[in-house]
């Protein structure tokens, strides 16, 4: 009897592997039909070249099934809402969905298409984004080491050495070849969190300074490096806000002033940058990475329809031989 695969559980972050593949391709590369096919080849070259550096024995490809959850922009309104079409009126700001160029919107059901016939996993969470999926994934997980693709920051939070298995973010923000495996120390070293708390202390970091790119506005005057001394001094930022209010606490006067005036925002910032951790995740199929494809024909055919023999190929051989 073979012994059982001991790989890591590897949770893409679906939306932001696609995106970067759609972008680094040229849209001139089309299927028979003349369909553009630049993100299906990008992403499916993205799978075949994690899977042969990471060997996985599970691999998910986690889903954004609402980008923007309403329980987040109910407590923070500008959550992600430059992302939505400036034609659109206030009051459909909610119901709207992410600007994505036309002609990658097709391909992400190519995609789909791709790895149901290769056996490959995909999960979702109703009303939730691929990064509650990845956070709730990843903190239940009990069997194997995980380790979290993505282009976005925010995974840094679900980093952990213990309790046992680590987690891992395999940072791809400037290109997989230029991508970077972060764990606590890592995240430590670079943002000036304490090492024994890194992942969540990121995150109180994080919604103290604000991202912009989010919609968060942060504490006016505060930026990383203060974000990050702060967290390190009182705890967390539920300690901190209780500081603000506290004469008796050691913080100056010109921040304790900032953190008052941002008192607000501060009450639920927390909640909006934090992952789900508790999620109900809904799989396509069992997580297990298959050595050969579920369907052979299928994504043989497939290949030929979008031009993608290549990356098919490339996949095939980084399944069979993890």
């Amino acid at each position: 009897m073979s012994e059982p695969a001991t790989g890591p559980l590897l949770l893409l972050d679906g939306a932001s592997l696609w995106f970067r593949a759609f972008y680094a391709i040229p849209e001139k590369i089309t299927a028979p039909d003349g369909r553009p096919v630049n993100a299906v080849r990008g992403f499916t070259d993205m799978v075949a070249a994690l899977t042969k550096q990471h060997s996985p024995s599970r691999l998910v490809v986690c889903l954004d099934l609402d980008w923007r959850p309403k329980f987040r922009v109910d407590l923070i309104p500008s959550y992600k809402a430059h992302r939505v079409a400036e034609e659109q009126p206030a009051e459909a700001i909610n119901a709207v969905a992410e600007e994505v160029p036309d002609t990658l919107t097709p391909q992400v059901d190519m995609i789909m298409e791709v790895l149901e016939a290769a056996g490959i996993a995909t999960a979702g969470a109703e009303g939730l984004e691929a990064d509650d999926v990845i956070g709730t994934l990843a903190t239940r997980e009990r069997d194997s080491e995980v380790i979290v693709v993505s282009g976005d920051r925010d995974l840094l939070q679900l980093v952990r050495d213990t309790p046992v298995p680590p987690v891992r973010v395999f940072y791809v923000g400037r290109g997989l070849a230029k991508a970077e495996l972060w764990g606590p120390a890592e995240v430590s070293t670079k943002y000036g969190v304490p090492l024994e708390n890194a992942g969540p202390a990121y995150a109180d970091m994080a919604a103290l300074r604000g991202d912009a790119s989010d919609g968060l506005p942060g504490v006016a005057g505060i930026g990383d490096k203060s974000a990050a001394q702060l967290i390190t001094k009182f705890g967390s930022l539920d300690a901190l806000r209780a500081a603000a209010t506290d004469p008796a606490s050691d913080l100056a006067k010109g921040v304790r002033a900032k953190l008052i005036a941002a008192e607000d925002y501060l009450k639920v910032a927390g909640p909006v940058v934090r992952v789900v951790q508790d999620a109900t995740v809904e799989f396509s199929r069992p997580d297990l990475l298959p050595g050969e494809p579920e369907n052979s024909n299928r994504l043989a055919e497939l290949a030929v329809a979008y031009n993608a023999e290549s990356p098919v190929k490339r996949l095939l051989t980084a399944m069979a031989k993890r």
